[in-house]
């Protein structure tokens, strides 16, 4: 057994300051330098390994096996999921049914701006708010490139677009764990993060159009900004409230995205903004409802298959009392399952860690995926096994080094978890008392950052963030959303997000230029949320 230590220079703030030494550097490579996200990856991790058994003494077959944990989590589910994700949209590609799908927008508007509110918001929070883990930025991502968008900066609206659903993702399950871990109801957690995140959200489309074609085009597109921002933010602060986090993204997506729809059949911009380079599309072909309808067939169909794999039966089969629980395995990671204790003020007792890597086959969120992808293969006539064999090929040739980067950095993320880095972090942050509600979303900021999960994020610092508002008189349930709402922030340069996005737009090796369009929305926005928290803490 080894006790973490936060503390090995006996001063919280020296401490924290080298276990943030690895993120530092990261950073740095990736802006200063401008690193390829592998080698800064690879470079974070031998530097985190040397602070962790060097510095905070943790043994070194401990932090070999934590690192070995963290590859296991990049192949499954993350790296399982993006390549089954980029797979099915090749195969819309191949089958011909983009070209209808990219008519079909065409139809709507020809103006880029309009074009990327209808697929990098709406669609990007209705595919986040269904699947998540990466899903939403490589299809929405790579389908603005199909009408135009340059690849980076496709890819980097996607992402800055998750700042408005990041907190709902794959069925609202980064809320439903921050609650359970809080020891409150996902409702209330909901309620809370009412006061957060509705700002982001409205201001978010907004923030999209300025970034493509600044003030000239919110004033060119202001009336359909209201009418999308509008929409989206009543609907899902609605939601939030009355129902909870399940479909916060799901109902708003959908109803914004058909209310934008119907409004631009009655009114569109004087004047039509394309990407320069971007011809406009001629409307050689109408397509009728019904191709329409049969080309967003593998996207219905992803639909459908997430929302079966969600449902409370279908988990129940899986469950440790279900009756297909054999079929996911358990590997207890040698010399750290329990054998790494956390102890107060991280845990109220001394707590050994689980370190278990579960290989969840049939019940994971990527076989729900490879499901859609064969049914998308049935039902389409141009398809077939070899074709989709080929498609899974080109997948995987361009998204080896992705997952090896995000292999890297799962790697760092576990490492820097199970040997207190982390903790050393929150705990200086904490220290903070009065104040420490305007720091307390930098501390979700860092989590994400760090492990490129809202979910992780919450269950790495969700019981600090409780255990701190109880020691300072704040309202638990505010700082637990503020750990939430910073972390969404960070979801726009994760090591993990930004691995994901370039292999969707053939950019890999390009991660620094995209890391540089993204960090100052990031801290702009997490700067907002950490005011916005502050205040609230005032009054709630």
């Amino acid at each position: 057994m080894w006790m973490q230590a936060y503390n090995p220079f006996g001063n919280e703030y020296v401490s924290a300051l080298v276990a943030f030494l690895p993120i530092l550097f990261f950073l740095v490579g990736l802006t200063a330098f401008k690193m390829k996200g592998i080698l800064a990856a690879g470079l974070t991790l031998v530097i985190s390994f040397a602070v962790a058994v060097f510095v905070f003494q943790m043994p070194a077959l401990k932090a070999l096996s934590a690192i070995v944990l963290g590859f296991g989590n990049g192949l499954w589910p993350i790296g399982y999921i993006v390549l089954m994700a980029v797979w099915l949209y090749k195969l819309a590609v191949k089958s011909g049914k983009f070209d209808v799908i990219r008519g079909s927008i065409a139809s709507i508007s020809q103006d880029h701006r309009l074009q990327l509110l209808l697929i990098g918001f709406s669609f990007n929070a209705f595919l986040e708010g269904a699947a998540g883990f990466g899903v939403p930025i490589a299809i929405s991502a790579a389908l603005l490139t199909q009408i135009g968008f340059k690849p980076l900066k496709a890819a980097g609206l996607c992402l800055i677009a998750n700042a408005a659903s990041g907190a709902f993702g794959a069925i609202g399950i980064p809320v439903i764990t921050g609650a359970q871990l809080g020891g409150i109801s996902s409702l209330e957690l909901s309620r809370t993060l009412a006061f957060l995140l509705p700002p982001v959200s409205f201001v978010i489309p907004f923030l999209l159009v300025f970034i493509l074609n600044g003030f000239k085009g919110i004033k060119e597109t202001l009336p359909a900004l209201l009418v999308l921002s509008g929409t989206y933010t009543i609907i899902q602060t609605a939601t939030m409230i009355f129902i909870g986090p399940e479909l916060a993204n799901i109902g708003a997506a959908l109803i914004s995205m058909g209310v934008l729809a119907l409004f631009l059949r009655k009114w569109q911009p004087k004047h039509i903004y394309r990407e320069q380079g971007a011809e406009v599309q001629e409307q050689d072909q109408r397509y009728t409802i019904g191709q329409v309808a049969k080309a967003w067939s593998p996207f219905y169909i992803l639909t459908l298959v997430i929302a079966l794999w969600s449902a409370p039966f279908f988990k129940q089969l899986f469950a440790a009392d279900g009756p297909l629980t054999g079929w996911i395995a358990y590997v207890k990671m040698p010399f750290l399952h329990q054998e790494v204790v956390t102890i107060a003020p991280i845990a109220v007792t001394n707590t050994p860690i689980d370190a278990i890597l579960k290989l969840d086959f049939v019940s994971a969120t990527g076989t729900a995926i490879l499901a859609a992808v064969i049914l998308t293969s049935l039902f389409s006539r141009n398809i077939n096994w070899n074709c989709a064999g080929r498609g899974l090929q080109e997948a995987a040739k361009e998204l080896w080094i992705p997952v090896l980067t995000i292999c890297f950095i799962m790697a760092f993320a576990n490492l820097s978890n199970y040997a207190g880095l982390s903790a050393a972090i929150g705990l200086a942050l904490a220290k903070t008392g009065s104040l420490f509600p305007l720091f307390s979303p930098i501390l979700g900021w860092i989590g994400v950052f760090i492990t490129g999960s809202v979910v992780s994020n919450n269950a790495l610092f969700g019981t600090l963030q409780v255990v701190t508002g109880s020691q300072i008189g704040t309202s638990s349930a505010l700082l637990l959303s503020a750990n939430t709402a910073g972390g969404v922030m960070a979801k726009l340069i994760s090591p993990q997000s930004i691995a994901i996005a370039t292999a969707a737009v053939k950019e890999t090796g390009n991660e620094s230029a995209l890391f540089n369009m993204t960090i100052k929305y990031s801290l702009l926005l997490a700067g907002f949320v950490c005011i916005l928290t502050f205040i609230l803490s005032l009054f709630l």
